[in-house]
């Protein structure tokens, strides 16, 4: 018998190296830090922090920061901030382009910001209204491209 457990460890050994197996499930959370969100950080090995990109909205990541990091001291302690991604920036404006500066300027050494964001999009509202995905209301629009570069984003860090 325990050759037979060597054997297959060898094997294991063997194939470690080439099988690499990478999961990612969603939970997407209201944005509240009530229990839900709590044990959804609990769960979760990383986050990705969509946010608005506005004045007010920029400026409360200090208190997710902050409760992210109480998870990860007390309750999950391999849980990280995969990035924060800035959500319905309308880029012709230039409120848009300081956001942007100030989420870099106060979060950019702390926390990666992903390069990739997610345009403002009357096309992306009326998803919520018809209960649709972006890929099943509009397949070729900005916003479904923007959200699959973004995938491409966050899979090329995993790898």
């Amino acid at each position: 018998m325990q050759s037979i457990i060597r054997h297959n460890h060898s094997e294991m050994n063997e194939f470690s190296g080439l099988l690499r197996i990478i999961i990612y499930s969603a939970l997407d959370c209201m944005p509240s830090l009530g229990m839900i969100t709590i044990n959804a950080f609990a769960c979760a090995d990383s986050i990705l922090i969509p946010v608005q990109a506005a004045y007010l909205p920029v400026k409360g990541l200090e208190q997710l920061i902050k409760t992210i990091g109480k998870v990860k001291r007390q309750i999950n302690p391999k849980l990280e901030i995969e990035g924060i991604l800035l959500t319905m920036v309308d880029n012709r404006t230039n409120y848009a382009r300081d956001i942007t500066a100030l989420l870099i300027e106060t979060y950019g050494s702390r926390v990666r910001i992903f390069e990739n964001s997610i345009p403002m999009s009357v096309r992306a509202a009326e998803t919520s209204a018809e209960g649709v995905s972006i890929y099943e209301h509009d397949p070729k629009g900005k916003v479904a491209g923007a959200y699959q570069s973004l995938t491409k984003e966050v899979l090329g860090n995993g790898q």
